[in-house]
């Protein structure tokens, strides 16, 4: 016993000498993190709205599939800046980005392109959302694709809750002026469906595992940049970008006739 207790003793110097050497290299460590900028919680690329550093690792391949074409969209075909929004009819998240999105596209009339694309989740708490996009697709066959969207998000909390919601949906129809027979008969076929999945096809493509997730031509936008203020630096952005080539090469003025 008492050689183990002397060995002990013979070791304590050089037990606290390692304790202090490992408590001296940790402060070095943080020093490097908190002064150096390698935290990664600061205001780094990624985060900043437009930022053409975080683009180039978010941007939507050149071979990714279209998705339903042709595309239901709001704006002008024409537009220099494309919007397109993958969402779920059951995310909360998209409910509340829904309003966002309206506020942009009567912001910004034709100078937009925007392009909702259905990308229901699989995951149990989203049971309907696969139908719902299709209950779209089928309104949209009949030219009411944006009344639909609006019902489905709006009353989000009542139809999800509801084990009828079928009849939900065809209440919902009928009040924006859809021919409820031929709804229900587009909800079971294959053409809405068909629609649903090319978008859900491109979406994978894209890495898209989370909604809503948004591109602005062609370039992911951080989900903390989903806000009016935010998506309207990025937008303005766009505009000018697009409008600075004409500015600087303005048509040459035709030659009058003799």
């Amino acid at each position: 016993m008492s050689k183990q207790v002397q060995k002990k003793k013979s070791n304590a110097p050089f037990i606290i000498i390692g304790l202090l050497a490992v408590v001296v290299v940790g402060a070095v460590l943080y020093g490097v993190g908190a002064f150096g900028g390698g935290s990664k919680n600061t205001n780094t690329a990624a985060n900043k709205p437009g930022n053409s550093n975080a683009a180039k690792t978010s941007a939507i391949p050149t071979n990714a599939p279209p998705g339903a074409m042709p595309p239901q969209y709001a704006g002008s075909p024409t537009a220099t800046v494309t919007i397109e929004e993958f969402a779920d009819f059951q995310c909360g998240s998209c409910a509340a980005t829904f309003p966002i999105m309206n506020e942009i596209k009567s912001m910004y009339g034709s100078r937009i392109k925007f392009i909702y694309r259905n990308f229901p989740l699989a995951i149990p708490q989203h049971d309907k959302s696969y139908d719902a996009a299709v209950a779209l697709e089928a309104a949209g066959m009949q030219g009411k694709y944006w009344e639909m969207l609006a019902q489905l998000f709006q009353n989000q909390q009542k139809w999800t809750s509801d084990p009828n919601f079928r009849q939900i949906w065809n209440d919902y129809a009928k009040q924006i002026g859809l021919d409820v027979n031929k709804f229900t008969t587009d909800l079971a076929g294959i053409a809405a469906k068909g629609r649903v999945d090319a978008d859900m096809a491109r979406g994978r493509a894209l890495n898209v595992n989370s909604t809503p997730t948004l591109y602005i031509n062609g370039v992911m936008v951080p989900y903390n940049d989903v806000k009016v203020d935010s998506l309207k630096v990025i937008i303005d952005a766009e505009l000018a970008k697009a409008a600075a080539p004409a500015a600087a090469n303005p048509a040459t003025p035709a030659t009058p006739s003799k």
